[in-house]
């Protein structure tokens, strides 16, 4: 890979985002010189001579510039120059520069790639997981994925994901190396955050599929409020060729309204009659259900067996397989896909020797955790709702009162205990979540080390109960003061204790 400063310059007046060039002979909008860039990075420790550099980041300090420059660095980018040695490439935003830039120095890998990427408050990795394992059919293994737990660019070797959608350079250096490696397709999350912060900035998806929204990620750090949250989530349609709609979607018809002003081809599934496609349950096989066709123009209505319970698991599926389908997906790969799909983390079940089912899934926003207690209360209406349960440090404050509202409504014993602290104190988030509880009868417990948590949560269940893990899934790291603490994650803490009760 290879990039010239007049190609870099001409990308940026294209964009208008170019303010000027900035060295030590002055301000001018004429590239200085020829230069030809072999790297791009925003890390100031991985920089040379041949690099661009790029000094983005809340938490940028000039010393990293400096530090890049002792390495060798002629040019940078920035929204302000700085004064030394180095030629400053001045642009109006940096986030938006260096997603042009990374695409373009990596050749645009995206239109090499059939492009699908989710979005919604719950339901995103599930979903990708679904429209993986059925492309893997069609495809022959040749997708990739990005999801919030892993990541493939061969379509075999998974890695653990730093963020649910990467930033723009790492997005674009990804992609290049899954059409390297062969792959055809890539699935992929896109947050709400990777709209605000420009991390998707310039792309256009091949299908895009909103699954539902509520209130998450409100905090100072992150979206100040739900309509913030809510706009950045609702780019994903006006930057996609087509878009897949969830018709019980809080908000439908604002959804509804975005793609069709927009001139965007919409497809609809759901429970209602209304819908393109209708999601309806079957009475045999496990976790059956049906597509009946009542508007769209697709070839899918047929049975479906998926492994995971729960109504919304099948209306992620339902989702998957109009969105593999429109990028060539049959209905017998994607029947197969289905029936074999596993997704880490997600509604895991396992039994205890007196009966008791131990549900362990991801859960870890208000509607997740909602929709996952009220599945355990329907399946088990006769005995109690216990829950394990933290909320993350430094993110996402408003879910730890959304977190009490929750269990207020749909729990009866609770264990609070750390999930992802970072630097605040485990014990402090979990009062915060136990102080917005309103219900007087629901028994509230404490124990910050979380594998004593669930094997007290375990300890304290009956036969008729169910005991909901959540938060974790098969995460094996804890953050804790800026390090990844390593932890067993919850599905093999769970499976270990029970083992060793029953042996």
């Amino acid at each position: 890979m290879s990039f010239s400063l007049k190609e870099i310059r001409n990308l940026l007046i294209k964009e208008n985002l170019l303010k000027e060039f900035v060295s030590v002979k002055g301000w001018h909008l004429s590239a200085p010189e020829e230069f030809v860039f072999y790297k791009l990075s925003y890390d100031s420790r991985q920089t040379d001579a041949e690099t661009l550099f790029f000094c983005k980041g809340l938490n940028f300090k000039e010393e990293y510039l400096r530090q890049a420059i002792l390495n060798g660095l002629n040019y940078y980018v920035a929204e302000e120059p700085y004064e030394n040695s180095a030629t400053g490439i001045i642009v109006t935003d940096i986030r938006k520069a260096m997603a042009v830039l990374s695409m373009a120095f990596y050749h645009y890998p995206q239109k090499r790639l059939s492009v699908i990427g989710y979005t919604g408050t719950k339901g995103k990795t599930t979903a990708a997981y679904f429209t993986k394992a059925i492309l893997e059919y069609t495809t022959k293994n040749k997708t990739a994925l990005l999801s919030t737990m892993n990541t493939t660019l061969d379509g075999k070797t998974y890695f653990k994901s730093h963020l649910t959608t990467p930033e723009s350079l790492d997005l674009y250096q990804m992609m290049a190396e899954a059409v390297k490696n062969g792959m055809t397709h890539l699935v992929m999350e896109v947050s709400s955050q990777a709209y605000k912060t420009q991390r998707v900035y310039g792309l256009t998806l091949d299908v895009g599929i909103f699954l539902n929204i509520s209130p998450d990620h409100i905090s100072p750090i992150e979206h100040p409020t739900f309509d913030d949250y809510f706009y950045c989530k609702r780019q994903l349609i006006l930057n996609s060729k087509t878009v897949i709609l969830n018709h019980e979607s809080d908000y439908f018809d604002l959804l509804q309204e975005t793609a069709q002003l927009a001139n965007i081809p919409t497809i609809t599934y759901g429970r209602s009659l209304e819908t393109d496609y209708e999601v309806k349950n079957l009475s045999s096989g496990n976790h059956s259900f049906c597509l009946i066709n009542h508007h769209g123009q697709l070839s899918i209505e047929a049975d479906y067996d998926i492994q995971l319970a729960g109504d919304f698991n099948q209306e992620n599926a339902a989702s998957a397989i109009i969105a593999a389908a429109l990028t060539g997906a049959s209905v017998e790969d994607a029947q197969q896909g289905l029936k074999e799909a596993r997704v880490p983390g997600r509604m895991d079940q396992l039994i205890k020797k007196n009966g008791t089912h131990v549900y362990v899934d991801y859960a870890h926003n208000y509607l997740s955790l909602k929709t996952l207690l009220a599945f355990a209360k329907k399946e088990h209406p006769t005995g109690r709702v216990i829950v394990v349960l933290g909320s993350p440090g430094n993110k996402a404050v408003s879910r730890r009162q959304d977190f009490g509202k929750v269990l207020s409504e749909t729990c009866d014993i609770v264990f609070l205990t750390a999930d992802d602290p970072a630097f605040e104190d485990p014990q402090k988030i979990a009062e915060e979540i136990k102080a917005a509880i309103t219900n007087p009868a629901l028994e509230v417990h404490y124990e910050m080390d979380r594998p004593k948590a669930i094997k007290k949560a375990l300890a304290k269940s009956r036969p008729e109960d169910s005991v909901v893990v959540a938060g974790k899934g098969v995460d094996p790291y804890q953050k804790i003061n800026g390090v990844d603490v390593p932890y067993e994650g919850d599905y093999t803490v769970v499976k270990r204790l029970i083992e060793e009760e029953r042996t």
